[in-house]
């Protein structure tokens, strides 16, 4: 029988190479400590012991500070990091006052504080390796379908945007974990996922498992469908911003041949820029410049406003 470990090895770089990772990339590694990233830690470590890759890896663990207990998390990490020989980054923030303090969730409070903490830490040049499953990308469509997304929504989570990479993307979770279990490689499990309260944690619970009871493969196929609609989407962004290129003028978005409102929808959201403002928003703004009122302005959010005179859309 093979090696556990050696298949998270073979499975990692399968997804590393996938995604055009370097033979000597440094990796530094994002480990909370559950199995998903236990299997990011040791596939990549054996990867390098195997001399499959000459890496460099370095290990980095966020406490959020959600539970009592949590910082045993990052004790936990810290001490199989060691075990692997390799250097590792804790920090501690204190994620529910970050969200009361920016009038987010949680969970979005704690990724943005994750991301952060990895972009800071991690040198120039080094990619940040993050462990997300085929499960989370299925969540992640669900979720935003929930919330009412375009194509853009539904594209799941990228395999790789800058330099974050994903190369377990592909990777149904409970493989992952049945390997360290075979291993004998302990994790932590974090109560906090099993909170109904969250979104997430519902759909992880209950609602993947009925589709999948209703038709297996289902995590698959969502993750098809969404693979999909990101070539579609990546085609539709790039018709807008020939669109969009071809309005601008005097510092404004000339709407005089308003296109439908499939492609008006995406051009605004081009011109407006990240963080993109609601659906209701950019609707709110194309009835107001296809109707050709002057003088009107509109709250896109994040401090922005669009205002709209004599066809002419500015973003302040």
């Amino acid at each position: 029988m093979a090696d556990p470990v050696d298949l998270l090895a073979t499975l990692l770089d399968r997804g590393a190479r996938s995604l055009g990772v370097e033979n000597e990339a440094h990796l530094v590694l994002a480990v909370s400590g559950g199995p998903d990233s236990f299997a990011l830690l040791h596939g990549a470590a054996r990867v390098v012991q195997a001399d499959m890759r000459r890496w460099c890896l370095s290990v980095a663990h966020l406490d959020h500070a959600l539970r009592s207990d949590s910082a045993d998390d990052g004790r936990f990490v810290a001490d199989a990091a060691a075990a692997l020989r390799l250097p590792c980054e804790i920090r501690r923030t204190d994620v529910a006052a970050l969200a009361r303090a920016e009038g987010r969730s949680i969970e979005e409070a704690g990724r943005e504080a994750r991301y952060r903490f990895l972009e800071e830490i991690a040198p120039e040049g080094a990619l940040i390796a993050v462990a997300h499953t085929a499960d989370d990308a299925a969540e992640t469509v669900l979720m935003n379908l929930l919330r009412g997304s375009g194509l853009s929504g539904v594209r799941g989570i990228p395999p790789r945007r800058g330099r974050v990479i994903r190369p377990l993307l592909g990777e149904r979770r409970d493989i992952l974990r049945g390997l360290l279990d075979d291993a004998g490689i302990a994790y932590r499990l974090d109560p906090t996922n099993d909170d109904p309260s969250f979104l997430r944690n519902r759909i992880r619970g209950e609602v993947l498992p009925l589709l999948e009871d209703l038709r297996a493969g289902a995590v698959d196929r969502i993750g098809q469908f969404a693979r999909l609609a990101g070539d579609d989407d990546v085609l539709l962004n790039e018709i807008a911003a020939a669109d969009l290129a071809g309005r601008m003028r005097d510092g404004g978005v000339d709407w005089r041949d308003p296109p439908g409102p499939a492609l008006g929808r995406r051009v605004l959201r081009l011109a407006i820029g990240d963080p993109a403002p609601s659906a209701e928003r950019i609707d709110a703004l194309l009835e107001v410049a296809g109707g050709q009122r002057g003088g009107v302005r509109i709250e896109l959010g994040g401090g922005r406003v669009a205002s709209v005179r004599e066809h002419l859309i500015r973003i302040a």
